[in-house]
């Protein structure tokens, strides 16, 4: 009998131990643990300015992409589709073309509707982002979520469904929550 005590004992330990473990483990994270979003400036193939100070207290996924990836192809409708739905609601899309020229990028962007705004790739862009992925920028696409609160919550490499993208959008529009 004593043994079977010890032994109850040791497992209740033991789950107390692994539950509390996985709840440090997969907690959300805090928005203050989060990293700022860098400060940019680049000017769109439309010619207006975008800049992180202007998008101050919007959601925005920045996506490093290219014309000529099969998997940049594949997201960019469903991209189309969700600037139109949540525009009017504080989000937006950034393009960023990488290895293009400006002619070709201009009639992608015509042919395929894109709305969003669409800067040619600079150094600085790179730069300013790679710093938040291990190893750097190194394939296309690679998005960067930006919450509300100017916070990197993501970084995606790969194509995304419309599914996950607006989970993804939804969530970056969310106010955070305030504790007093």
């Amino acid at each position: 009998m004593k043994k079977m005590v010890f032994s109850l004992k040791r497992r209740v330990f033991a789950l107390l131990f692994l539950g509390t473990l996985a709840a440090t483990l997969f907690a959300p994270t805090p928005a203050a643990a989060l990293p700022l979003a860098p400060e940019f400036t680049a000017v769109s193939l439309d010619g207006k300015t975008v800049a992180s100070t202007k998008l101050a207290g919007k959601a925005y996924i920045v996506n490093f992409f290219a014309s000529w990836c099969p998997p940049c192809r594949a997201e960019i409708p469903d991209m189309v589709l969700l600037q139109k739905k949540y525009e009017s609601k504080g989000f937006t899309f950034i393009g960023v073309a990488v290895n293009e020229n400006e002619p070709s990028m201009r009639a992608f962007i015509t042919k395929n509707g894109i709305s969003y705004p669409v800067v040619m790739v600079e150094e600085r862009l790179i730069k300013a982002f790679s710093r938040y992925i291990e190893g750097g920028i190194r394939a296309i696409p690679t998005s960067f979520v930006v919450n509300s609160s100017g916070r990197i919550t993501q970084v995606i490499t790969g194509g995304r469904s419309k599914e996950v993208f607006e989970k993804i959008i939804i969530d970056a529009l969310k106010k955070p929550v305030t504790h007093k």
